[in-house]
């Protein structure tokens, strides 16, 4: 049996990598690492950032649910029926009494119901219309504004 010595010098260059390949392999490798370490860093470092939009959210929410369940303006009686200032009835009160009985009560209240979370109200009147807009300001320079109309009927 012959062996030919070409076939096994082949085999043995075969076994390894050059040291070429091997700085050239940890290079690409630094670079996608270093992309996704950054990508990664990111996003963790945003991940708060819907935490905090939802609770100026909720803030937000709360606070015009429970001004727009008040009535339109002390005059007006339980039901809305007959309307204040309409014929027959009694004049509407549109100037705030601080008394929280009725919508406009809320005009220019603010609170801070979190650390870092301030919330303000404003309700302004026109043709018997009350337009109530709540702002949360949250950290991180975030805001919420929510505005509802309450008629007067």
């Amino acid at each position: 049996m012959r062996t030919d010595m070409s076939k096994i010098s082949n085999v043995k260059r075969q076994q390894g990598v050059s040291l070429i390949e091997l700085i050239v392999f940890i290079i690409v490798i630094s670079i996608a690492s270093t992309a996704l370490l950054k990508t990664y860093i990111f996003s963790v470092s945003r991940s708060v950032d819907p935490l905090i939009q939802i609770r100026a959210l909720e803030l937000a929410q709360t606070k015009l649910d429970e001004i727009f369940a008040l009535k339109y303006d002390e005059n007006t009686p339980t039901g809305g029926i007959p309307a204040c200032g309409s014929v027959g009835a009694t004049t509407c009160n549109n100037s705030p009494d601080g008394n929280k009985n009725d919508v406009d009560d809320f005009h220019n209240i603010g609170d801070v119901p979190y650390t870092g979370y301030t919330r303000n109200v404003t309700v302004t009147t026109a043709n018997n219309i009350k337009l109530i807009t709540v702002t949360v300001a949250a950290p991180m320079g975030f805001s919420v504004t929510l505005a509802a109309e309450k008629a007067n009927f």
